[in-house]
């Protein structure tokens, strides 16, 4: 007999998203490689459904201006082959416990310091250099807390998180005034509100804080990779 069907579930915006910058990425790779017009259209027609798709999912363009952005973004050969940017976040810890948050002035939300990968840094070399530009304090890098697929923490765009745990070595509070609304070190029991994504990584955060080394985190492989939730394998 035949395995039984998943149960039907309902879309979300999230899945849509997804599923657009998917397509979108495969289409501009392909674009990128080959030498053939035909395959040119062809890949020119999965961008116009991508950006569908994409508006659909509530991205303030329309559909021409998406796929002309993405057509925009074509590079050729290995530089053309479309990959998740890269960000990295620290994790930094004080002599009293507590961590080290920033409010982010375009979202409100509060997190730990983070940046996008800079060319020629190493991912600990970019999270040192972060924590000093947003917070003004001085950090050593002590190990790799994990690396997480934006996508299922609800981003907006493909990206992968490298997390770092950092001690304190010197510096005081000074935030950057573009970059940072406001700034604080907290125990673990008096978060602000509103706070990003906490329940991934609270819990691996504090335990390197408190001088553990840890077993760095990494999504679970979903058993089937366009669905989500834990129906598909997906790791909470």
């Amino acid at each position: 007999m035949n395995a039984p069907l998943d149960p039907p579930q309902q879309l979300t915006q999230a899945d849509l998203l997804r599923w657009a910058e998917s397509l979108a990425g495969i289409a501009r790779t392909g674009l990128g490689f080959t030498q053939s017009q035909y395959e040119r259209e062809r890949y020119e027609e999965v961008l116009a459904v991508a950006s569908d798709i994409g508006v659909s999912a509530g991205l303030s363009v329309n559909r021409e201006e998406l796929a002309q952005h993405w057509l925009g973004s074509v590079g050729e050969g290995i530089g053309g082959y479309v990959t998740p940017k890269v960000g990295v976040g620290a994790v930094v810890g004080d002599d009293e416990g507590r961590i080290l948050l920033i409010k982010r002035p375009d979202s409100g939300v509060w997190l730990y310091p983070t940046g996008w990968a800079d060319v020629g840094y190493s991912p600990a070399e970019v999270a040192v250099k972060e924590v000093h530009e947003e917070a003004g304090i001085e950090c050593e890098a002590v190990q790799l807390l994990g690396v997480y697929d934006g996508f299922r923490w609800g981003a907006r765009w493909p990206l992968y998180l490298v997390l770092v745990h950092c001690r304190m070595t010197g510096g005081s509070l000074n935030p950057h005034p573009l970059e940072v609304a406001d700034i604080g070190w907290f125990h673990r029991d008096e978060f602000p509100s509103p706070m990003f994504g906490v329940e991934r990584w609270h819990e691996i955060a504090f335990a390197a804080i408190d001088g553990a080394m840890v077993t760095p985190f990494m999504d679970v492989p979903r058993k089937v990779v366009w669905k989500s939730g834990p129906w598909a394998g997906e790791s909470k």
